[in-house]
């Protein structure tokens, strides 16, 4: 078993305890009771484009371990959004991420609170497998969230990309195959980030982004976003 489908074993196991402890309905409460709503993730990456910078809070990975084990989330994503970052990934998974949906929460915050957001959108990175995992995001002030097609059926993608957009979140649709892309555009993507990094076997292939970006009809507005791989400005 790779370890990203350990990852989402592990996910699907752990929602069924937290499901049970706090029913949609509570989460729909909060969502409610925000008063806020998702700040807009696609104009938001327009507005910024060429260079529009998605810059991340992660603690850990099973990859590297331990990265910024101690990191204070709220803190990191202000200083990311003042250098110019138009929105900032939180790592929400806690076994191999170490994260949380109150680094998520606390980020949102931080962003209001200096000004950042409206403007800065937020995006929950996690191995989202059902759309109770949506509502958490909304509610703890996600503007958009991860959908991962590797870890997903066709059917179910399309589905739950309705149910973030129901939410006010267009979200981030992953891929690192030709298949891949190929789903993604089929089920009406509209923001497809390109995984640099085999989820499977954690090798780095630079060349993937552009490869797959070709895929996109002409003329169409699925913008893409290269992710994962770059270390340096070469």
């Amino acid at each position: 078993m790779s370890m990203l489908h350990k990852i989402v074993e592990r996910t699907r196991a752990d929602l069924v305890d937290i499901k049970a402890a706090r029913p949609a309905q509570q989460l729909l409460d909060k969502i409610n009771q925000r008063g806020d709503v998702a700040n807009p993730f696609l104009p938001c990456l327009r507005a910024n484009a060429p260079m529009a910078l998605l810059a991340e809070v992660k603690r850990a990975s099973p990859s590297k371990g331990d990265i910024a084990k101690g990191a204070d989330a709220p803190a990191t994503a202000l200083a990311y959004a003042l250098a110019g970052a138009c929105t900032i990934s939180v790592l929400t998974e806690p076994h191999w991420f170490k994260g949380s949906l109150n680094d998520l929460e606390q980020v949102r915050a931080s962003l209001v609170a200096s000004g950042r957001s409206p403007g800065v959108c937020v995006l929950r990175k996690d191995f989202i497998v059902d759309e109770y995992q949506l509502l958490e995001a909304r509610a703890h002030g996600a503007d958009t969230a991860l959908l991962i097609v590797a870890v997903l059926p066709a059917d179910e993608l399309v589905h739950l990309i309705s149910f973030s957009r129901n939410l006010g979140m267009e979200p981030l649709v992953e891929v690192a195959t030709e298949d891949e892309m190929a789903t993604a555009l089929a089920a009406g993507s509209k923001v497809i980030g390109i995984n640099n990094r085999n989820l499977h076997t954690f090798e780095v292939d630079m060349g993937r982004t552009g490869r797959l970006a070709a895929m996109v009809p002409a003329g169409s507005d699925v913008f893409t976003i290269a992710l994962s791989g770059v270390t340096c400005r070469s």
